[in-house]
């Protein structure tokens, strides 16, 4: 989740840069990402290379994990991120400082996010960190549905792994299904696919919702990896022009998940040739046997419902000034049932979070727990954490 930054204005030092950050709720925050712009240690940067920037704790005196990020892949890092957690009400300093080969020196992480075109599985796109995996689906998967052939996916909708460990399986689990096309759908201690997205949203695909019908895309035709390492990974998917009600919408996502979180970040530029009503982010109800919640003040959105002896949460979570209403659709085709939560574009762009948690991962013990994360998860977005430099 990143913080807002209040950039004041304080001398350059020449070996080091002091950041405050404040957490004004009465909410403890845990594995909180906190962005530094390069920009605001550009005199460092420029004297020890960005690679040899160290940020330490300024109480503890221990050197953080950190990870760079070039977002638009011109070969310059733009941001360092680094992680915390924050108590309720309170102030903790950090400082940045420049080392003669500080990249061998920063502390290795034992987790960490990673994602990947799987080209060994038809071609899948996936994702995952330490606590959550997903991944959606490309052109190669749609035609062969569109040919008959089996073993083929058509959807844009998002699938879930249930992950159990923190340790990436990602890699894993396709090397087993070389083997075995069944591998991963079987839990082994790690975890397994029970999750079925078909042709609906699964958890967090989006649509346009008009005279009673959600009008989709079609799988991915492209995928452009930006970032991968021990805070977030960040890629992009592009989808062809596709057609409602008379109108071509173009469609791409900027995808990212970051360590500790159990939901991925979508920030989705959908524009047409016309004005387009109800873009419209959907979870799947699956056979219909769930419950559905919903906090649109807040902006939260939930499914809870059975799978293979537990219970699997899913969620969306939304700036509320983005949503217009939600619907608990349900209607007799299989697939075709769904929470929709329908929002307002902005300069033709939603962002949204969507993700799950499972029961058997031992993250949450039942409904309330999943609810209690997405409530403190909507709080954090409405009031990130205050960033000075």
């Amino acid at each position: 989740m990143l913080a807002t930054c209040l950039v004041g204005s304080c001398q350059q030092i020449p070996t080091g840069r002091s950041i405050t950050v404040k957490n004004r709720l009465d909410l403890d925050r845990t594995s909180e990402t906190i962005t530094i712009p390069v920009s605001e240690v550009k005199l460092l940067a420029n004297e020890f290379g960005v690679e040899n920037l160290l940020v330490k704790d300024s109480e503890t005196g221990k050197v953080l994990v950190s990870q760079t990020i070039d977002n638009d892949l011109d070969g310059k890092a733009d941001e360092i991120l680094f992680q915390t957690d924050i108590k309720a009400r309170s102030t903790k300093k950090f400082h940045v400082r420049g080392v003669a080969n500080g990249a061998a020196s920063r502390p290795k992480s034992e987790v960490r996010t990673y994602s990947r075109f799987v080209p060994e599985r038809t071609d899948d796109y996936t994702w995952e960190n330490d606590r959550v995996a997903f991944r959606t689906y490309g052109p190669v998967a749609q035609q062969m549905v569109e040919q008959g052939k089996p073993g083929g996916t058509l959807t844009s909708g998002m699938d879930a792994w249930l992950k159990r460990v923190s340790h990436p399986i990602i890699d894993a689990w396709y090397k087993g299904y070389l083997n075995d096309p069944n591998y991963y759908h079987t839990d082994r201690g790690e975890g397994y696919d029970p999750y079925h997205v078909g042709p609906s949203r699964g958890i967090g695909g989006i649509g346009v919702w008009e005279n009673d019908t959600l009008y989709t895309s079609k799988n991915f035709i492209s995928y452009r990896k930006i970032a991968e390492g021990p805070i977030r990974t960040l890629f992009e998917l592009t989808y062809a022009p596709w057609q409602t009600n008379g109108r071509t919408i173009t469609e791409k996502k900027l995808v990212s998940l970051d360590l500790g979180s159990n939901m991925t970040r979508y920030e989705v530029q959908v524009e047409s040739d016309k004005p387009l009503p109800n873009v419209t982010v959907g979870i799947t109800l699956h056979d219909k046997k769930g419950e559905v919640k919903a906090d649109q003040e807040a902006g939260w959105f939930r499914y809870w419902e059975p799978m293979d002896k537990s219970h699997l949460g899913t969620g969306i979570v939304i700036s509320p000034s983005s949503v217009l209403s939600y619907k608990d659709h349900r209607v007799p085709g299989r697939d075709m049932s769904h929470l929709y939560v329908v929002t307002t574009p902005k300069e033709g762009k939603v962002v949204y979070y969507a993700g799950f948690g499972w029961v058997k991962s031992g993250q949450f013990k039942n409904v309330e727990e999943w609810d209690q994360y997405l409530a403190a998860f909507a709080k954090r977005l409405a009031s990130p954490l205050e960033v000075s430099f």
